[in-house]
């Protein structure tokens, strides 16, 4: 007898021996066991993954001998004649060679015959969606109401390609990439039947490369037969299909997370020596982060990824060094380059430059972590801005609302609001508050040396600042002033800064002459003289110090003229 290739040789016969497409198969089961079998089916899923095996089995389960029914036997010659592909009654179509609408016209004139000796006529067409346009409407009413001993059964990979028209008058079914696991425990049955000798790993790495599809992985088997014999071992499955060892994956992993640019490399270039697939390495490193970033955002849940016990243990030990927003610029950077990586000359170095990026990616902080840091540096948020100051009530005295200053526009006249004198409470307590944020932050507080105490009611501190010092306002701390009021014996007290007015100015009538009394004199303000800053009190004022510890920064001197 001639030999038999794996994938043919153990191809399931009946349901009960598909591998990973239980959805399928039970629901398939259970339509027969209740009668109701449709006309037309859709099996679509990835290349190897069981669309045409499972075909074959539904049309011996309905062409059995009494059948339909779900269990047959094993010598049945109707079931016989579907397995060898010499069934008078089953017709197996190539959708790519039979694309035309002369064959689908042939086709609806054969329909009209009656089954030879079994109780359907069933047609296989596979790769369907290749038929033409002009066939697929050809077979339109055919397939809508076909003759009662009719079935038909399309597969193929790439449903979307597939006529609306015409899935709408089929049951779809969608089969999916087997888990490796599964795969591994199939390839490991096959190789005792088959007397091969073949360790855990060596398993993992076929079903690994295969990428969910069971031919690929059976074929792979096969392969690895021929050129180890009785006995294989992990080292031969990777030299053969250019493949890293989880190990490595884990190492280059470790390295990116830990920041060790130089192991990195190294690791690479061990690699790059052995000859392994850049593009299949990159996927496999992608995968890993994926599955840790997955593995955290779970927390620990294992049934939402593929891992061996040994990746398992790297998952857990990874996710207790890494935050998860590290963890998506790193899959970013990866991500970006998978497709770049076929068109480069020299793929070791792109990949060099990509994993250098991926530690970069690590390492970076991001511009919205940035903002909330330097937010919670003053006080949980930043104060409010100067038009929603302007819109909230005033509590002043006579119901008086501080304004916001602004330049006049010219031809305007510029109106303010005076706000009463503050109460002599207020005057008193002005000088501790300022000393007492002085002393927490020379630097911080410094502005409020320029301010002027209007008004302290139903617990609310009014402050008044010269137009020129109103940039300092929108990085004024109000939570830590609030916080030394408390501390002064007003706790619950909110801080509101307004700025002083420009006087209006009231352009004369050319009509006539208006005397104009020259003002009194205003008392002179005496300014404070700012205070030069020291600078070990610079250095070691506390929000320099936490803005030097989160940004990883230091303090140089500039002189000028250097």
């Amino acid at each position: 007898m001639a030999y038999q290739v794996i994938a043919r040789k153990y191809r399931p016969q009946r349901f009960s021996d598909v591998v990973g497409q239980e959805h399928v198969t039970r629901t398939l089961s259970q339509a027969i066991e209740q009668n109701r079998i449709a006309h037309a089916y859709l099996f679509c899923g990835p290349r190897g993954t069981g669309k045409t095996t499972i075909a074959r089995i539904f049309a011996k389960c309905l062409n059995c001998t009494s059948g339909p029914k779900v269990e047959f036997a094993d010598d049945d010659q109707r079931c016989l004649e579907i397995t060898e592909g010499r069934s008078i009654d089953v017709l197996e179509i190539d959708g790519a060679s039979n694309r035309g609408i002369e064959e689908i016209r042939e086709l609806r004139e054969t329909v009209k015959y009656v089954p030879a000796t079994s109780k359907y006529k069933i047609y296989i067409i596979d790769e369907v969606h290749m038929l033409t346009k002009e066939a697929f409407n050809a077979l339109l009413k055919t397939l809508e109401e076909p003759p009662e001993h009719v079935k038909f059964m399309f597969a193929t990979t790439e449903p979307e390609k597939v006529l609306p028209t015409i899935l709408s008058r089929c049951q779809r079914f969608d089969l999916r990439r087997i888990p490796v696991k599964l795969i591994v425990e199939h390839l490991g049955e096959i190789a005792k039947k088959e007397k091969v000798k073949i360790d855990a790993p060596a398993l993992t790495a076929i079903a690994r490369g295969a990428e969910g599809c069971m031919r690929d992985a059976e074929s792979a088997l096969d392969q690895l037969i021929s050129f180890c014999g009785e006995a294989i071992t992990e080292p031969d499955v990777l030299s053969m299909f250019g493949l890293a060892a989880q190990s490595q994956v884990f190492a280059l992993a470790s390295g990116i997370l830990n920041g060790d640019a130089q192991s990195v490399l190294k690791e690479l270039d061990d690699l790059s020596k052995h000859g392994k697939d850049f593009g299949r390495l990159l996927g496999d490193v992608l995968e890993y982060f994926r599955n840790l970033l997955i593995y955290q955002i779970s927390r620990g849940d294992l049934k939402l990824v593929e891992a061996t016990e040994a990746e398992a243990s790297s998952l857990a030990e990874h996710a207790k060094s890494v935050a998860t927003d590290a963890l998506t610029r790193i899959m970013e950077v990866l991500t970006d380059v998978e497709a770049k990586l076929r068109e480069v000359a020299s793929k070791k170095i792109f990949m060099e430059v990509t994993l250098l990026k991926a530690i970069e990616a690590r390492q970076a902080v991001s511009i919205d972590t940035v903002i909330k840091q330097l937010q919670e540096l003053r006080g949980g948020g930043l104060p409010a801005t100067k038009e929603a100051r302007a819109d909230q009530p005033s509590f002043g005295p006579a119901g008086a609302r501080p304004t916001i200053a602004a330049a006049p526009k010219p031809g305007k006249v510029a109106m303010s609001i005076e706000i009463p004198q503050a109460p002599q409470g207020v005057q008193q307590l002005w000088p501790a508050l300022v000393e007492a944020a002085l002393q927490t932050s020379r630097l911080g507080f410094g502005f409020l040396v320029h301010g002027e105490p209007i008004s302290l009611e139903r617990q609310v501190l009014t402050i008044r600042f010269p137009a020129e010092e109103a940039g300092q306002l929108e990085i004024a701390d109000t939570k830590a002033l609030e916080a030394k009021l408390a501390e002064l014996g007003h706790p619950n007290t909110q801080i509101r800064f307004t700025v002083a007015e420009p006087q209006p100015i009231i352009a004369p009538s050319p009509a006539m002459p208006v005397a104009v009394a020259a003002p009194a004199p205003e008392p002179k303000k005496e300014k404070p003289v700012p205070q030069k800053l020291n600078p070990d009190d610079f250095k070691n004022d506390p929000l320099i110090q936490k803005a030097l510890e989160i940004f990883k920064g230091h303090i140089v001197e500039v002189r000028a003229g250097i």
